[in-house]
């Protein structure tokens, strides 16, 4: 067993594909954090960090349980409440990851019945296809036309239509209003993964789903994280209430794991009444990403123009977007860098995220940092 996992270990080493844990410091090792996904750069604000503190001298370091045992306490129900209010749904229930938001709502709304997922979909929503044990149909991605077909030809009564809102390595906007059309003409749930748009997408960051104005679509389930623009740890479903009860009774990623502690929760909460009181944030965001895709554009790498704070840049194969990492850090900012199978063969990249928060002076040490990438990319 050994012998075959040191073999695995020394092709993903002959591919470029090895992964290192880097242990950082509270100051990023001195480099300018352009990796992180702290897209309003709460996860260090005294007004979050006071209300973990004193909600874990109030309650504990732990929930100490399961949500529906001794998991669940005030303070989560005022934190889905508080959730449910901003993003205009009728319900929400909070996990302690958006990876196992994305189980429970997949697996358990898609068993039975016909799942059609985009391409693209982040890993946590591959996983839960697979868990469901359904038929899952992969389509090319923001492909609204071959979703239609999907559903028109499917065989099972039921069907669910997943999708990232932003995408978490292309940084582009799902195509939402047309599938929710899609959905409804087949008889169809829609489950959106705002991760990546919550606090940078619409009015107030309220995400992609409530900036079409189909936030009380009764047909659409959306899930988020809390550990993104958030700034906090844990995530969350929202829907109609036959959704999260669904979810409370069956999902198996919410009634077998440990609630969300006390910290992040509160932590959540105070960034929810930040997004509320600072409207302004989500816009400093997507400015600066655009910034960021103008400077790379500009230096003849490869972009697009983000959506939300993510902004990849492609370099191709994995070692050339392993010497690109290197050369930012060597530059004084750390960076991203995604290799197969995060994405497709060919498309290696550095993903710089956006923060709200970034200065000028920021901007000029990243346009330093992208130069020397560039540069080396001719040279190369």
């Amino acid at each position: 067993m050994l012998d075959r996992l040191r073999t695995a270990a020394a092709a993903r080493r002959e591919a470029g594909l090895t992964r290192t844990l880097w242990p950082r410091t509270p100051d990023f090792d001195g480099l300018l954090d352009l990796a992180s996904n702290d897209y309003l750069g709460l996860a260090r604000d005294p007004r979050l960090i006071e209300a973990a503190v004193e909600a874990t001298r109030v309650w504990g370091t732990g929930s100490t349980g399961s949500r529906l045992v001794t998991g669940s306490t005030r303070l989560h129900e005022r934190l889905e409440e508080s959730l449910a209010d901003f993003c205009g749904a009728d319900r929400a229930l909070v996990f302690s990851s958006g990876y196992l938001a994305n189980l429970a709502a997949v697996a358990t709304l898609g068993r039975g019945a016909l799942v059609v997922s985009d391409a693209g979909n982040h890993a946590s929503i591959v996983d839960a296809c697979r868990l469901a044990r359904s038929r899952v149909v992969v389509t090319p991605h923001k492909d609204v036309e071959a979703v239609e077909k999907a559903l028109a030809g499917r065989e099972e009564e039921h069907a669910v239509v997943v999708t990232d809102a932003v995408f978490s390595v292309d940084g582009d906007l799902a195509p939402v209003a047309e599938l929710s059309e899609a959905a409804v003409r087949h008889g169809a749930m829609l489950v959106v993964d705002e991760a990546h748009a919550l606090g940078v997408v619409g009015e107030h960051g309220r995400g992609a789903v409530h900036s079409t104005g189909l936030f009380r679509e009764s047909h659409i389930v959306r899930t988020l994280t809390l550990s993104k623009s958030l700034g906090s740890q844990g995530g969350a479903v929202l829907g109609a209430p036959e959704v999260i009860e669904t979810l409370i009774d069956t999902g198996r990623s919410f009634i077998f794991d440990t609630g969300l502690a006390p910290g992040p929760v509160a932590a959540a909460l105070a960034a929810v009444d930040i997004l509320r009181n600072q409207p302004e944030l989500p816009g400093f965001a997507r400015a600066r990403a655009s910034e960021l895709a103008a400077t790379a554009r500009e230096l003849g790498l490869e972009t697009s123009e983000p959506a939300g704070a993510v902004v990849p840049v492609v370099l191709g194969p994995p070692e050339a977007a392993l010497r690109a990492s290197a050369t930012c850090a060597q530059h004084g900012v750390r960076v991203g860098c995604f290799r197969p199978p995060s994405v497709p063969v060919g498309r290696s990249c550095l993903r710089l995220t956006a923060r709200a928060n970034l200065s000028s002076d920021d901007l000029a040490v990243i346009r330093h940092a992208l130069t020397a990438v560039a540069e080396s990319k001719v040279s190369a």
